[in-house]
């Protein structure tokens, strides 16, 4: 065994009352029993309400119905030194629809799994095979404990042979001994002693035990049937003590008082073991034949009792070849003889016993343990130790799509972009939006490059324009919300707003390619919002209009450009005395970039290296302003800052294997835990700008290659592995959530592509790199588009980045 191997459990835990949480820390030990070289932890599942004092090895935690942190667990795995994982799955265990939780973690991870498989069934609903047949695609072993679950794995589910392994359920090694010893220990009286255990529910058939024993007892005066357990948990969550109660009703009306004894408890193991073992018989009287391990059955086999049992597959299996005695299901009958033959013939009741003994030799925990150790080594020999993006997302695309503009232009009409939709039909009673409006001006002016495409999507620009024209205020600021009924809902929009405009603004004004009426009609509605312009005090709304005012800068745009025209329609436009110069717009640009350098100065600390002690949204735009400042003043300061800032966004999304960008759920703060869900398209279109924006500014390959992916978040390179756009329509979903994807498509994600792709497109001479996309062909899988979970209708809004 290599002294180096790490294995990481899965499944409940103790001190949690679960016979699966009882096996996991067997397991566990017998494991490491076998070979001290192998460390082992234990990622433990928890219901909503439990909190445990977990001893040392449990590393990580998860609600069991919080599928948050199913996808955290697989971070966590993947980022610790664990070589293998080892799932202790039993549907009931996991949350969700036939257990499917658990495969947010099992697709999300790069080691192999090996999945101890606790149920299987021959007979499953739709949603229990599904939920099967992912498991057998993301295990690299399959351990079940009888014969039987490796024919139906085989037979029923076509589980390829040589990843199905056969080890039995473990148990303790204690010598063959008679029951006195251990009588006396517990101060137990009576003979025979006859034991069932386990937690107490509607399937045990105990009733058929306590309809079998009048007429032993009649027999046999000093007979003590022992019925040890508690409630099952969900049992009694769900019906309290009824069934019990209903036993206990029974045993009053069969005069059974003083031969039946409940122990309404969770027993540790030593003391189930000791109660087991000063039983003379156990008996196991089910009434579901679909099981295929009884962890009490294989206890009582390996210390040797005197079985009886119905003839559910575990015990056919186990209590062959004369190891026990079977009795068919809700046979009293059958279970009056069998108990009296036990008791009556002690020589062929000794016989038994032995056989059961020896048999159980195989199923020490000591053998167990080495068993899978042997698994594990197996496993790691023949796993694909390169999976990562060969294999995750195999599925993208070796070239950037196409621009395709029939969603947007299925969003305007002739007022202005709708800004959501319901399930891609535009919602009008949403209305309309200067943020949206600003934004299109940008995302459609980076793709004018002839005359020709300034013609093809002039009467766009043109209802945008006339949108912003008609929600600029008499003090320059912007209205933001305007209704169906083309009716403004706001006094003024939030400093964003103003911020986002000019954004638009400056880029249609620096665009060479369209008319000098429209260019001076820009430049006229920033030049009176200069005084709220500086005005802003939030940084986005800074880094906004830097970017829109950095646009007319870099272009040497000045006023005097547009006297002419100005002058001649001073009558058409809202009035202002003149238009503002370059100087002063210059002025408001560095103004503005100082305040962010500041702003900087006053949070970053170390290991958080950002402007704010929060990330939330529109970040990347705060770095890319910081660029552009560089690039126009040339000084190192904003150079400094903005490449930090940036390479602090990458460390905190970037994983090497995609951009899990930080969700609104809460957003992420220094010393907090990073939000993963709920996450925004816009995030991933801004941080692509703000690479592409490095990459031009700063010529270090790295940041073009992080563009590439970080597009990419938009072809499902992302947690879900979800295509968030559309090649068909053109239209992007409005984000991730913990429950899939939203698939309202609004304004806001599908122009943030647009911006994202023209601003890559500049570059598509350097194509998607080989190594990025020489994947492993192996097919979709699925959670790629199309198969990776049902749609999640979201009520449109939310934050605006």
């Amino acid at each position: 065994m290599n002294k180096q191997l790490k294995v990481l459990f899965i499944g409940t835990y103790v001190p949690k009352e679960c016979g699966i949480a009882t096996f996991a820390s067997d397991l566990l030990n017998s494991v490491y029993g076998a070979d001290k070289g192998v460390h082992c932890e234990v990622i433990a599942l928890n219901d909503p309400s439990e909190t445990y004092n977990y001893p040392k090895e449990v590393v990580f935690q998860i609600q069991r119905d919080k599928l948050e942190d199913y996808y955290l667990a697989a971070d966590y795995i993947n980022q610790s030194d664990a070589d293998i994982v080892c799932l202790q799955h039993e549907f009931g265990i996991f949350w969700g629809n036939a257990g499917d939780y658990i495969f947010a973690t099992l697709s999300g991870i790069n080691k192999p799994v090996i999945t101890t498989m606790h149920t299987v069934i021959r007979e499953p609903e739709p949603e229990y095979r599904e939920s099967t047949e992912k498991l057998i695609r993301y295990s690299e072993k399959l351990v079940v404990m009888s014969q039987i679950a490796v024919d139906m794995l085989k037979d029923v589910y076509k589980a390829p042979e040589d990843k199905i392994e056969m080890i039995f359920h473990g148990m303790p090694d204690y010598p063959f001994d008679n029951c006195e010893k251990y009588k006396k220990i517990l101060k137990l009286k009576g003979y025979p002693t006859i034991l069932t255990f386990g937690l107490l529910s509607q399937n045990k058939g105990i009733e058929s035990m306590l309809k079998a024993l009048p007429d032993v007892v009649d027999l046999y005066p000093d007979l003590v049937y022992f019925i040890l357990g508690a409630t099952h948990p969900v049992i009694k969550k769900n019906h309290g003590e009824a069934y019990r109660q209903y036993l206990m009703n029974m045993v009053s009306e069969l005069g059974l008082e003083n031969n039946v004894v409940f122990h309404d408890k969770f027993v540790e193991k030593e003391e189930l073991c000791n109660y087991i073992l000063a039983s003379d018989i156990y008996a196991s009287p089910y009434l579901s034949r679909e099981q295929i391990v009884s962890g009490a059955l294989t206890y009582a086999i390996g210390m040797g009792k005197a079985i009886v049992s119905t003839p559910y597959w575990y015990a056919q299996e186990m209590l062959s070849e004369n190891r026990g005695l079977l009795v068919d299901f809700g046979d009293t009958e059958g279970f009056k003889k069998s108990l009296i033959y036990l008791i009556e013939n002690q020589e062929e009741c000794n016989t038994m016993r032995k056989k059961a003994y020896d048999f159980g030799r195989k199923m020490t925990w000591k053998n167990v343990g080495k068993e899978y150790n042997k698994v594990f080594c197996k496993a790691l020999k023949t796993y694909n130790t390169y999976p990562g993006i060969q294999n995750r997302f195999n599925f993208l695309p070796n070239q950037l799509p196409e621009v395709k503009l029939d969603y947007l232009k299925l969003l305007t009409d002739d007022v202005g972009i709708i800004q959501h939709t319901n399930l891609g039909v535009p919602a009008r009673h949403y209305g309309y939006s200067t943020d949206d409006m600003g934004r299109a001006l940008v995302a459609l002016t980076q793709l004018i490059d002839s005359q020709e495409k300034a013609d093809e999507l002039g009467k766009l620009i043109t209802t945008y324009m006339s949108f912003l024209e008609h929600a600029q205020t008499d003090t320059g600021h912007f209205h933001n919300f305007m209704s169906y009924q083309r009716e403004f809902l706001d006094e003024k929009g939030s400093e964003d707003t103003l911020g986002r405009a000019i954004y638009g603004l400056g880029h249609v004004v620096s665009c060479p390619y369209l008319s000098k009426n429209i260019r001076t009609l820009a430049h006229t509605l920033i030049s009176r919002s200069k005084q709220e312009m500086e005005k802003l005090s939030y940084p986005r709304a800074r880094a906004y209009t830097m970017c829109g005012l950095y646009e007319m800068l870099r272009a040497g745009v000045d006023a005097d450009e547009f006297e002419s025209v100005f002058n001649s329609r001073r009558d058409a436009v809202k009035s202002i005395d003149s238009l503002v110069d370059k100087q002063t717009f210059e002025s408001i640009f560095i103004s503005h970039a100082n305040s962010l350098v500041t702003l900087y100065e006053a949070n970053h600390k170390e290991e958080w290296d950002w402007f704010e002690p929060t990330v939330t949204y529109s970040n990347a735009k705060l770095s890319e302003s910081l660029l552009l400042a560089y690039n126009y003043t040339k000084d190192r300061t904003y150079r400094k800052i903005g490449l930090a800032t940036l390479d602090f966004l990458t460390e905190i999304q970037w994983n090497g294997d995609f951009f899990d960008i930080v969700g609104n759920h809460g957003w992420y703060s220094y010393l907090g835990e990073k939000p993963i869900f709920d996450q925004q398209p816009i995030e991933a279109g801004y941080l692509t700008q703000a690479y592409v924006s490095a990459y031009e500014i700063i010529r270090e390959s790295k940041y073009l290659e992080l563009a590439k992916s970080s597009f990419e978040y938009f072809l499902g390179r992302n947690r879900l592995k979800i295509a968030m756009y559309d090649y068909s329509t053109g239209a992007v979903c409005d984000g991730l959530n913990s429950d899939g994807m939203n698939c309202n498509q609004g304004a806001e994600s599908v122009i943030c592509l647009l911006m994202a792709l023209s601003s890559l497109n500049k570059h598509t001479g350097k194509a998607f790199s080989p190594i990025l996309h020489s994947r492993v062909s192996e097919g979709i899988s699925e959670l790629s588009p199309g198969k990776a979970k049902e749609p999640v209708i979201n009520k449109p809004g939310g934050m605006r980045g």
